[in-house]
C-alpha cells in the first residue's frame, strides 16, 4: 500500500497522491511531501525509489530488506536512517518484538518503509491527516515529530517489562518452581532485546543533533538533543532492568536451593528419629540364634509395653534434644 500526505506552501493538505502528482510535489522546493509504503512485496517499492526518488540502490537494499540494526546513512542530499518500535507480546518466548522502520529524508519529502503496522507512526499520520499542519515544512522537523512519538512509545513497553519482572520477583519467593525459570529466562530475553533496540538508535539521535547533513535543518539539530537525552534515560532503565532481571535469576536459584536445603533437612530429621525404632525392632526380631535360657519374659506383657514405651519416647527425646541444640 502507498499513501501519501502533500503540504503545498499554500492551500489546503492533500492525500493519496497519484503517481504522476508525487513527480510534481517533488519539484515544488517550498512543499512537504510524506510517503509512506507498507503491506506489499518489498520488490514492488522498488521502481518507485529508484526512478521517481533517485536513491541509491544500496540504500534501497537496505530499506527493502529487515536490517535489524539501527544506523544513519548520509547519501548527501538525502539520509537514510533505520529505527524500531517495540511491541511487547508475554505469551511469545521472545516477548519484545522489534518492528522495523526505514525513514528517507530530503529537502522537501520524507518516505517511510515498514513491514507492519507501527502505532507511533499511525498516531503521527491520524493527527496529521485530520488537518493538522505541521508547524514548519521542513522534513527535519516532521522527522523529529515522528522519532519523538516512536521514542515516547518505548516507555510504556519497558515500563510493563519493569512491572512483569517486580511481580515475577513477588512469585519467586511463594514458589519458585520452573514456569517462573522459564518467565524470568524470557524477561531477560526482553530485556536484551529493548537493550538491541535501543542502545545503537541512542547514536542515530546523537548523529541528528551533532553532525551536519543537508537534509537536516541546523536549527532543528536542538530538538533532536531532546530526543537523544530521552533515549538515554531509556537506555539507563534497560540497563537497571537487566541487572534486576539477573537478580531475579539469582533470586530464584537461592530459593530454589534453600527449598532443598529445608526437603533434606526434614528427610534427615525423619530418618534420624526413626533410626533408634528401627534399631529397637532389629534387634528384637533377631531370630537366627537360639536362647541359651528360659527367656519367657521376653514374650510377656510387660517387656511388650516397655518396648513400645521406649520405641515412643526415644524419638521424642532426640527432638527435643536437636531442638536444645537448635539443629531444628
Amino acid at each position: 500500500m502507498i499513501r501519501s500526505l502533500y503540504w503545498a506552501p499554500s492551500g489546503p493538505l492533500q492525500t493519496d497522491l497519484p503517481a504522476s502528482a508525487v513527480t510534481d510535489a517533488l519539484s515544488q522546493a517550498e512543499g512537504l511531501l510524506w510517503l509512506d509504503l507498507t503491506d506489499e512485496e518489498p520488490a514492488a517499492f522498488e521502481p518507485l525509489l529508484r526512478d521517481t526518488f533517485g536513491f541509491h540502490p544500496l540504500a534501497i537494499e537496505d530499506a527493502l530488506r529487515e536490517l535489524h540494526v539501527a544506523k544513519i546513512d548520509d547519501w548527501g542530499d538525502y539520509v537514510y536512517l533505520v529505527l524500531h518500535a517495540l511491541q511487547l507480546d508475554p505469551a511469545l518466548a521472545d516477548p519484545v518484538q522489534l518492528l522495523e522502520l526505514d525513514i528517507f529524508v530530503g529537502s522537501n519529502y520524507i518516505v517511510t518503509h515498514h513491514e507492519r503496522e507501527l502505532a507511533p507512526l499511525e498516531q503521527v499520520w491520524g493527527a496529521l491527516r485530520e488537518g493538522r499542519r505541521p508547524a514548519s515544512l521542513q522534513p527535519s522537523r516532521l522527522l523529529h515529530h515522528l522519532v519523538d512519538e516512536l521514542v515516547s512509545s518505548h516507555l510504556p513497553t519497558v515500563e510493563q517489562v519493569d512491572s512483569a519482572m517486580e511481580d515475577l520477583e513477588d512469585a519467586i519467593f511463594l514458589r519458585p518452581d520452573v514456569p517462573a525459570l522459564e518467565q524470568i529466562l524470557n524477561m531477560k530475553r526482553g530485556v536484551m532485546q529493548i537493550r538491541r533496540a535501543l542502545g545503537p538508535q541512542r547514536e542515530v539521535f546523537n548523529r541528528l543533533a551533532r553532525d551536519p547533513h543537508a537534509a537536516i535543518a541546523e536549527a532543528d539539530r536542538v530538538y533532536f538533543r531532546d530526543t537523544y537525552d530521552q533515549a538515554i534515560r531509556l537506555l539507563d532503565i534497560t540497563d537497571s532492568m537487566r541487572d534486576q532481571a539477573t537478580s531475579a535469576l539469582d533470586t530464584y536459584l537461592s530459593a530454589v536451593n534453600n527449598r532443598m536445603n529445608d526437603v533434606m533437612k526434614t528427610l534427615t530429621i525423619i530418618t534420624t528419629l526413626f533410626m533408634p525404632l528401627s534399631f529397637v525392632a532389629s534387634f528384637f526380631g533377631m531370630n537366627f540364634f537360639a536362647p541359651v535360657a528360659a527367656l519367657h519374659d521376653w514374650t510377656a506383657t510387660p517387656a511388650l509395653i516397655a518396648t513400645l514405651a521406649l520405641m515412643v519416647v526415644t524419638p521424642i527425646g532426640m527432638y527435643l534434644w536437636m531442638r536444645r541444640r537448635h539443629w531444628m
